[in-house]
């Protein structure tokens, strides 16, 4: 707060350069609900301070004068009057403590990080292409999408799920369950050597008993976790974690990407973890570089044709101080697609967090976090079976996880697919024994 009042100017345009319900007259409000909050606990602090001495005052009138006259004794009396009407207002003041805290805080948690200098400024149109890696593939035939593929292969389902999960939901089978798991575990394997520890991540789902808790829409929540209220020892700076989990997301625009593996509400990623220093001001730069570097390798190993950008202030989330996304090239789509993001976020989740870090002089000090996705699944499944499909309609396996799938064509199944005879016919009528 204390920068949020020196620099208020800078924050409202912050604000206003992120995209959000705050904007910058709700700084204004934010500001002027703390100095409220500030005198409020400047004056119980007083009269706690005046509440303790006269406490004092009372007990030694009790020790030096006869309790059957005491009663009598004017000063006692007063200071006994005194300490009641400090008591009856102090319990007005922690009232108003609380409701201008509470007030304060719905805002003021809200209010986004700084923005990297360079970040460029405005909507996702404005992103920089920082990078082109690799060559666009050239087709000698119409390439197709990753659901007809899927379909083709046998290797996808979406279709006729309502009954079992949902819109949004979908079977991986076969190969196509195969190249979620060769993925996961080529990844993990890869990023062994690199990262300094594994993590499992926790869910709760027993609303019941825990109504405030919620499925997490990324792996970096429960590491963040992990850290929380925990200070790590300088010598041991940077940690560097990484984790395998299932994400849940709401995916509420349903006019976009109703179809396919791009948006579900449900997928497994590989999530990296960093928490490092802030001596310099340079450590969390150079940990999202190290972070990007590995996509970047990961991505390039397994064939894509990718971009690298520099995402603009209005997809930053409020704790990203910088945040690359790299799109992939789908065939299918026509287009580039995002498959992995990268974000620096300073202080900001630290601060919420209470993660720390021990310098060598003892003192302990708000870490940096860095969070980086190396490889949510099924949006790197479509650049692959997109990118890598044949004429003959099958799918030519990056050489990396050839040894996870056991094998270097994913082909056309040769038995015949169950065949769905449920109420949805063409014609109306279902299938039904007699």
């Amino acid at each position: 707060m204390q920068r949020v009042c020196e620099e208020t100017d800078a924050v409202k345009r912050e604000v206003e350069n992120r995209k959000g319900d705050l904007r910058a007259a709700d700084v204004g409000l934010i500001i002027s609900v703390w100095k409220k909050l500030q005198e409020v606990q400047k004056e119980i602090s007083d009269l706690e301070t005046r509440k303790n001495a006269i406490s004092a005052k009372v007990r030694a009138l009790v020790d030096e004068h006869d309790k059957s006259t005491l009663a009598s004794l004017e000063e006692y009396t007063s200071a006994r009057e005194e300490g009641r009407a400090i008591r009856e207002k102090l319990g007005q003041l922690y009232v108003q403590e609380g409701e201008l805290e509470k007030e304060h805080y719905c805002r003021a948690l809200r209010l986004p990080n700084r923005s990297h200098p360079s970040v460029p400024i405005g909507d996702e149109s404005q992103a920089r292409v920082v990078e082109l890696v690799g060559e666009k593939r050239e087709f000698d035939f119409k390439p197709k999408g990753h659901l007809e593929i899927g379909e083709s292969l046998d290797i996808i389902r979406q279709r006729r799920l309502a009954h079992v999960s949902g819109h949004r939901s979908y079977y991986l089978r076969g190969a196509g369950a195969g190249l979620q798991f060769a993925l996961q575990n080529y990844t993990m394997d890869f990023l062994q050597k690199r990262v300094t520890i594994f993590a499992s991540v926790v869910y709760s789902l027993d609303p019941s008993r825990f109504p405030d808790l919620n499925l997490a829409g990324t792996g970096e929540v429960g590491v963040a976790g992990y850290f929380m209220d925990h200070a790590v020892n300088f010598k041991d700076l940077p940690v560097r974690t990484v984790c395998s989990s299932t994400c849940y997301r709401a995916e509420t625009d349903t006019g976009r990407e109703a179809w396919g593996l791009y948006r579900v509400h449900h997928f497994n990623k590989v999530e990296m973890f960093g928490v490092t220093s802030n001596e310099t001001g340079e450590e969390s730069s150079q940990l999202l570089d190290e972070f990007v570097m590995l996509q970047k390798e990961i991505f390039s190993s397994l064939k894509l044709h990718y971009r690298v950008l520099d995402m603009p202030t209005q997809e930053l989330g409020p704790p990203a101080f910088r945040k690359y996304d790299i799109e992939a090239w789908m065939p299918g789509r026509g287009s580039f697609g995002e498959i992995s993001s990268a974000s620096n976020c300073t202080d900001y989740q630290s601060r919420r967090l209470n993660i720390l870090y021990e310098g060598n002089d003892g003192n302990l000090k708000y870490a940096h976090t860095v969070n980086a996705t190396a490889c949510a699944v099924p949006r790197t499944v479509i650049a692959i079976l997109e990118t890598h499909q044949t004429k003959e309609g099958t799918i030519l396996v990056p050489e990396v996880l050839r040894h996870y799938l056991g094998s270097e064509v994913i082909e056309k199944p040769k038995y015949t697919p169950i065949k769905y005879i449920g109420p949805n016919q063409p014609n109306g009528q279902p299938y039904c024994l007699l």
